[in-house]
């Protein structure tokens, strides 16, 4: 399932404008799929980006080691990840209908998306749903505000059920709303989570995060 929101911040705090909202499966079934773009307006306007993909960002390892299902290492996790995401962007790709993108720059990976991330990350898991709104009622732009990250444009892209990095990416990247937001040339860097259920109770075993910016 392919559900798009999208957000617009003009001033102050940012607003939620579902076009359509995705339905609950229970364990078993297909994997979900959810896309978020989120770009701040006015100043330089959101469609120009500062700095290098790796500015400021650090290298820094997952939140508290388990911000990787288990899958791998932080370090290979990382990489996996970076891999994937900047084989595609290199390539170039075409996002069904969300248009067709030429190659672009490589995203380095940002330690504080990455907290934003696995925030949202562990909000599903604990709390067993799966949307880009958060169970307090946050949004990924107040998520990626408290981490400290200074954004002009953010996308978040989340999914349940993936067992690999390998199935997530080529989930994503089939999606027209999620590739979008991988080949994103306004993007500089990343962050992605993965986190285990909470417990056998949960609707998924697992709960993807990817937190995409531009900073100031």
């Amino acid at each position: 399932m392919d559900t798009f929101l999208t957000h617009g911040r003009a001033a102050g705090t940012p607003r939620t404008s579902p076009v359509s909202t995705a339905a609950t499966r229970r364990a078993g079934w297909p994997a979900l799929l959810l896309t978020l773009t989120l770009a701040a307006c006015g100043g330089g306007g959101s469609d120009s980006s500062s700095g290098s993909g790796s500015s400021g960002s650090g290298s820094g390892a997952a939140p508290d080691g388990q911000a990787t299902c288990k899958l791998a290492a932080d370090a290979d996790f990382q990489k996996q990840l970076l891999d994937a995401i900047n084989a595609a962007r290199a390539a170039g790709a075409n996002c069904g209908t969300s248009g067709t993108f030429a190659a672009t720059t490589p995203l380095g990976w940002n330690a504080l998306l990455a907290q934003a991330a696995d925030n949202q990350s562990i909000d599903m898991s604990t709390n067993n749903f799966f949307s880009h709104t958060g169970s307090n009622g946050s949004t990924l732009g107040q998520r990626v505000t408290a981490v400290g990250y200074p954004w002009t444009a953010l996308g978040e892209n989340i999914a349940a059920g993936q067992t690999s990095v390998d199935s997530v990416m080529k989930g994503w990247l089939a999606s027209p709303g999620h590739c979008a937001n991988i080949m994103n040339p306004t993007f500089q860097e990343v962050g992605v989570s993965c986190r285990l259920a909470a417990s056998t109770k949960n609707d998924y075993g697992t709960y993807w995060t990817m937190d995409l910016g531009a900073r100031r």
